[in-house]
């Protein structure tokens, strides 16, 4: 459990970081996960061919595990885009809304009774977004974006914990990315006639930024994730992801200096996301202790 959750957080870490890379890249949002995916399908081709780990999947699981591809790269697709249109704060603050979605998705797809305490929970970092937005009416497009984001980010841990009893979590993440890098292949020329690119092809800066994007904030990031969903709940991990603002929003201070242009409600809305994951952390640690109690040394 411990190692778990922390694989979780350094996940969640570098999960903040990339809304830093999302606004250091001048590609425009959709042209940016199509890169993103490609760059992260080659780097951990490459690597499971050199550890001759590389699987071949039936056609069944196959289409299963791109559709969860899909998911994904709508989510990044909307987070990027709601980085461009608001801004790199306003991007991982509404991230934090995915447990609120989670806790109604995750009993709905499973077919399990809702949690009341999950619900509540969700509700607190809900509650959070609100105050912070409320303030902030300027950003209206990146918030739509970011809040189709956290749809996605509620919904791709929840089939993956299904896929994961079967994959391998490198297997998975291949499959998925390649699955989501073929489904913007499609998307992306009707996409950018409703929000236009400015270039098409990376700078030399953007494809520092993308290789970093691709191998560390990806292929690493999605290993961590993928192996503590197997001991944890995907409640806890999209709660655990409302930290994800918090990571974020220091970068932004410490990158962009966005500290400026926000109000005192956007920390107490802040405060209500950090509020939300320390309750869940400690149910999660209390329920554990009464499973597992320790013995009398």
């Amino acid at each position: 459990m411990k190692k778990a959750l922390a694989q979780l957080h350094i996940a969640v870490f570098l999960a903040g970081f990339t809304a830093i890379l999302g606004k250091l890249i001048g590609l425009n949002e959709g042209i940016l996960v199509w890169y993103r995916m490609l760059l992260t399908v080659l780097i951990l081709a490459a690597i499971l061919f050199y550890r001759k780990q590389l699987i071949k999947l039936s056609l069944k699981d196959t289409v299963e595990v791109f559709g969860v591809g899909c998911i994904i790269a709508i989510h990044w697709v909307s987070f990027y885009g709601s980085v461009k249109y608001g801004n790199v704060s306003i991007a991982v603050v509404c991230i934090s809304g995915s447990g609120f979605f989670t806790s109604f998705f995750d009993p709905l797809i499973n077919r399990t009774k809702i949690s009341f305490m999950e619900v509540l929970l969700g509700a607190i970092a809900i509650l959070g977004i609100y105050i912070i937005f409320d303030f902030h009416p300027q950003y209206k497009l990146g918030i739509i974006f970011g809040i189709v984001s956290a749809i996605g980010s509620s919904l791709f841990p929840i089939f993956n914990k299904r896929l994961l009893q079967k994959h391998h979590p490198e297997t998975l993440t291949l499959y998925e990315m390649g699955g989501g890098w073929l489904a913007l292949t499609f998307i992306i020329p009707l996409y950018l006639q409703f929000f236009p690119a400015t270039y098409y092809l990376p700078t030399v800066s953007d494809w520092l930024w993308l290789l970093l994007l691709a191998s560390v904030c990806t292929v690493l990031c999605f290993d961590l994730q993928l192996n503590a969903l197997k001991k944890l709940s995907p409640f806890t991990c999209n709660l655990a992801y409302n930290l994800e603002p918090v990571y974020g929003i220091i970068l932004a201070f410490i990158f962009f200096r966005e500290n400026k242009d926000l109000s005192s409600h956007f920390y107490l809305g802040v405060g209500l996301i950090i509020l939300a994951v320390a309750l869940q952390t400690v149910r999660v640690w209390y329920s554990r202790s009464r499973l597992f109690p320790r013995r009398a040394r």
